[in-house]
């Protein structure tokens, strides 16, 4: 199977979570996956074709205005990765076409976890060691520079990876409001 294909059958079934003649159900949808891509949607081309070592995808959606999240790892390409959620998806659907669940049901063991929220007493600036009136660009650098030591493959402890992300997350929503 393509990449191209398997986007296109997750695509697919997507579009097809709505019955005609009724608003979109499936909004805000963001494929996550370790390839990069042009603006345009192509692949890009100044990276090697071959598939990234970690294949993993998480298909980040809002179903009926809530946010769901689907998630595999199993197989060696992304794109059998994608073929994977796409055919879930299918499953799913099949549940409410048959008349076993409806589709929010059916997905209620996907919804995405809440973001983590930082205590009021650790402002994200404070976290980032930053001013409280810090570009975007000097948050990014901030974060990029913190991340490196904190995540928890670099043998950053847990909570100060969360506490780092969670400090990016509200810096960023703040800058873009």
């Amino acid at each position: 199977m393509t990449l191209t294909t398997a986007r296109r059958w997750l695509v697919r079934e997507v579009e097809a979570m709505t019955k005609r003649g009724h608003n979109w159900r499936v909004t805000n949808m963001v494929l996550s996956l370790n390839i990069r891509f042009t603006a345009s949607g192509a692949r890009d081309q100044n990276v090697s074709r071959r598939d990234p070592a970690d294949p993993g995808v998480a298909f980040y959606f809002d179903l009926d205005r809530r946010p769901h999240v689907l998630a595999c790892d199993r197989w060696d390409t992304v794109a059998d990765n994608i073929a994977a959620i796409a055919a879930h998806v299918d499953a799913l659907r099949g549940q409410e076409r048959w008349g076993v669940a409806d589709l929010s049901q059916a997905f209620a063991g996907h919804l995405a976890l809440p973001s983590r929220s930082l205590p009021a007493a650790r402002p994200w600036w404070s976290v980032l060691e930053v001013s409280a009136s810090a570009s975007i660009d000097e948050i990014d650098r901030a974060y990029r520079s913190k991340a490196k030591a904190a995540h928890p493959d670099a043998g950053g402890g847990r909570e100060a990876w969360d506490d780092l992300v969670a400090a990016y997350d509200q810096a960023k929503k703040e800058r873009t409001q």
